[in-house]
């Protein structure tokens, strides 16, 4: 991975925690998700029209993508509905290297170096340990199910169109086409899960949603990107840096704290990172 791409990928890293943290602090996460997941589908449009009409072989990719986002938001936005920043994002987003690069290797002959694959393991391991308090709190494990969905789906998409965007051959037609898609599914599966109350009201709810869409769609645009030029495994592993930038929105802005073992939890996934770059 050249060094370009490799600060490409914290980058889109630093924009994930971004929208999710936008998506937290408001008080109707459903339907603060509703508008970010409109708008990014109104900015897949705009694109859209620029790029020529993907090849038949690339559909079955981008509705399968589609359908693994709109599951990745809906689990998303109930997780946040029953837990704190500092625990739903490092559950949701630690497990899924672990599954990416297991599936990656068995069967996608994905290949990875010893230190590579050392570096997703240990990151991986100091996410989950940043997680720790899901298993004393009632509270967390109402969210358990919801994280552990997001989590199984991120590994989804991030193989679904990694793979996607190299059949594509065209990771910014890809993008925008799977974001179009989302935006109809998720808002036909919420409406009917939720009926009114997802539907967004307030000018919060719709700045953060509008907000987040831009931030989210800059980042995944670049997720995409980024795994037509390296292993799928190493970018979604770089993705997970993401905790990193999550806790300091959560100490700095929402006043969560950072005590000894987040602070080793941290240490933990910066030498992944490190280790990663070998």
């Amino acid at each position: 991975m050249s060094l370009f791409v490799f600060l490409s990928v914290l980058g889109a890293a630093l924009l994930h925690a971004t929208w999710n943290a936008l998506v937290r602090v408001g008080t109707n996460r459903v339907a603060t998700m509703m508008v970010l997941s409109g708008v990014q589908g109104m900015i897949g449009l705009a694109i859209v029209a620029t790029q020529p009409i993907p090849a038949a072989g690339v559909w079955p990719w981008l509705f399968a993508s589609g359908a693994i986002h709109s599951a990745y938001k809906v689990f998303l936005s109930f997780a946040y509905e029953h837990g704190d920043l500092s625990r739903v994002y490092p559950l949701a987003r630690g497990t899924a290297p672990v599954i990416t690069l297991v599936v990656g290797m068995l069967w996608l002959s994905e290949t990875v170096s010893a230190s590579e694959a050392l570096g997703i393991l240990v990151l991986g391991a100091g996410i989950l340990m940043l997680a720790r308090g899901v298993f004393t709190s009632g509270e967390s494990r109402r969210m358990l199910p919801y994280a552990f969905g997001s989590a199984a789906a991120t590994a989804g998409y991030t193989l679904v169109d990694g793979l996607g965007a190299r059949v594509a051959g065209n990771p910014t037609q890809f993008v925008a086409w799977l974001f179009v898609l989302d935006g109809i599914i998720f808002a036909a599966v919420m409406l009917g899960l939720r009926g009114r109350a997802a539907r967004p009201v307030g000018r919060r709810v719709w700045l953060a949603g509008s907000v987040g869409a831009a931030a989210s769609y800059g980042s995944y645009a670049v997720a995409v990107w980024a795994m037509t030029l390296a292993p799928i495994a190493l970018v979604a592993a770089l993705r997970e840096t993401s905790i990193l930038f999550a806790v300091l929105i959560g100490w700095a802005v929402f006043g969560e704290r950072m005590g000894a073992a987040k602070a080793m939890s941290v240490g933990l996934i910066t030498l992944g990172v490190a280790l990663t770059r070998l």
